[in-house]
């Protein structure tokens, strides 16, 4: 009987694979339909349904059948989006573009190229018409580049448009109650991770550079909504500082939105716009399927440039979600050893993490730039670890927007002492070998001699940071001294003192590494290759079956926190980190 059931139980896991197998097949080719082109269409771009990201992924079926089978939301790479656009303006078949921006989620420097790229499109001389009900920073901030903005006539929706806020947590307080105490050591007055755990308010220092990066960052949108909508900085900011958009009937009286129209009459417009007497004719296509028939490379070119991406924390190791550094050291590495790559661009969209990491992706692309240019591309972040990577680049561009700097490191040891010794009435006695054996168990707190260890370590870790900084900038180290300190730059302000050479987008970056080999005229005449390549929906699923863990704390100020300190374990108790204290995500 023991026999006959574990044969049953083989014969069933065989079987139960195979079912599973398929099943994922059939799943991974739902959404595989090639997208079709009319001969005359609208372009739109529902921005509830896409999300512009660094890379095109492709979308995980399992989403769109826990939403009812609807519409999943789609990751559009920003350079593919750009490229969909700018095809576009030329493409005879594209009337003119239908833009939903409400629901908006994406990086403040992806919606800064998303929205230079439409610019470009209106050039053309064709149009772009958007429709809002629930405007946000983001959105307006996207729709403010169209020929004619509609609004809803309806009261009742809901104003988000009203100035970019960040929010600072300081968590001493209740880790005082809890009693844990976080040894925070660090260097750069201006280095602000892990404040949050070792004060109740904001550094006069902390207080500083986010004022500063939330005036700079506003200022560069409220000058392109403002010139958009003809009218003045100063009179923009004073219809959001006085309140003055309460209702639809306002945002028209300020001369915001062109026109306020129900459904029908805003498909009357489109009728209008299209040529045609009923909204039923008019043939549409997604920017998402359009850039599926619309980004192809030159695959007859000699000559290739390299696009590496390197997006999210830097961590050690071969994560395949983050930026790790022995997996990008390979791929950096494969790179320079392809004869054909003439050129690359190293695509940074990261706030940094570890800094044993970044040395190593710092040594290959040294390697790598002793054969072909290497040109940095920033993206929302190139902060701290992020910039140490990049900053030896032969040219750095960056948008207005993007966070870069924060050149400072810092290391966390947490003390649990108080909080198992009083709280939860539990004694801890060390057995060691050596005197400082447990320094870092997080049991008890450091010593003056362990600190002052620790202490040495950043310095000298901060001491070679700027150092990188100062050899690949052309600087000295007192002149990066005077702009590290762990100070968070935006991309315009990073222009101006010289840590960044020009403000442009990703594009930008590819057709000047192109440029700049030998005997290629055009940036049409060169293969655009990507590193490394996205997840195919076949790996998404059989990583949906890992699962994942929600965050306990969605919906609240403290998910942001979770996922800016996401990953870190007791294990990483002492690592020194070159990483940016935050991260900002525009709703």
């Amino acid at each position: 009987m023991t026999l006959a059931t574990l044969t049953g139980l083989l014969v069933f896991g065989v079987v139960a694979m195979f079912i599973m197998v398929a099943a994922i097949g059939a799943l991974a080719s739902m959404g595989e339909k090639q997208p079709v082109m009319p001969a005359k269409a609208v372009l739109t771009i529902n921005m509830s349904t896409m999300m512009l990201s660094e890379q095109t992924k492709e979308g995980d079926p399992f989403a769109s059948l826990q939403s009812g089978g609807g519409e999943m939301m789609s990751m559009v790479g920003i350079r593919n989006a750009i490229n969909a656009v700018n095809a576009a303006a030329t493409d005879p078949a594209v009337s003119f573009i239908y833009m939903k921006p409400d629901g908006m989620l994406s990086g403040v420097a992806h919606l800064e190229e998303f929205r230079k790229a439409l610019e470009n499109f209106r050039s053309s001389g064709k149009a772009i018409v958007s429709y809002m009900e629930n405007p946000t920073n983001g959105s307006y901030y996207l729709a403010s580049v169209s020929d004619k903005i509609y609004m809803t006539p309806y009261d009742g929706g809901i104003n988000m448009f009203t100035g970019l806020s960040s929010q600072m947590i300081f968590l001493k307080d209740l880790l005082d109650r809890l009693g844990v105490n976080i040894q925070l050591i660090r260097h750069g007055k201006y280095k602000s991770a892990g404040e949050m755990f070792i004060r109740s308010t904001s550094s006069k220092e902390n207080m500083e550079q986010n004022k500063a990066m939330v005036d700079s960052m506003w200022e560069s949108w409220a000058s392109q909504i403002a010139d958009s909508r003809e009218m003045t900085v100063d009179e923009l900011n004073s219809l959001l500082n006085d309140l003055k958009l309460e209702l639809p009937a306002d945002w028209l009286e300020n001369g915001l939105v062109d026109e306020l129209l129900t459904r029908e009459q805003l498909h009357a417009k489109l009728c209008d716009l299209y040529v045609t007497d009923s909204y039923k004719d008019i043939k549409s296509i997604s920017i998402q399927d359009y850039a599926k028939l619309k980004n192809t490379t030159n695959l007859k070119a000699r000559n290739k440039v390299a696009v590496i991406y390197a997006e999210g924390n830097i961590v050690d190791g071969k994560d395949n979600q983050q930026v790790a550094g022995d997996r990008f050291a390979e791929i950096i590495s494969k790179v320079r050893q392809d004869s054909t790559v003439k050129a690359v661009v190293l695509r940074v969209n990261s706030p940094g993490g570890a800094v044993l990491a970044a040395e190593k992706i710092k040594a290959e692309v040294d390697l790598l730039q002793k054969r072909v240019p290497v040109i940095a591309s920033f993206g929302d972040y190139a902060a701290s670890g992020g910039y140490w990577i990049s900053a030896g680049c032969n040219k750095i561009y960056s948008d207005a927007t993007s966070l870069t700097g924060s050149i400072g490191v810092f290391s966390i040891v947490p003390d649990l002492s108080g909080t198992l010794d009083r709280k939860l009435h539990v004694n801890i006695t060390p057995v060691n070998s050596n005197r400082h054996a447990d320094m870092y168990n997080g049991l008890r707190p450091l010593t003056p001699a362990e600190t002052s260890y620790m202490q040495a370590t950043v310095e000298s870790v901060y001491s070679r940071f700027t150092s990188v900084v100062a050899e690949g900038r052309g600087m000295t180290v007192q002149q990066v001294e005077e702009l590290a300190q762990g100070r968070v730059w935006t991309g315009a302000e990073a222009v101006r003192n010289g840590l960044v050479d020009e403000i442009g987008n990703i594009e930008d970056a590819i057709r000047y590494a192109a440029m700049s080999i030998e005997g290629v005229e055009s940036a049409e005449d060169v293969q655009i290759v990507e590193f490394p390549k996205p997840q195919t929906t076949l790996e998404i699923l059989l990583e949906s079956f890992e699962g994942s863990t929600p965050s306990v704390f969605a919906g609240t100020p403290f998910e942001d926190v979770e996922r800016t300190f996401h990953g870190w374990n007791a294990s990483e108790s002492g690592k020194v980190y070159a990483r940016m204290p935050y991260e900002i995500v525009v709703r």
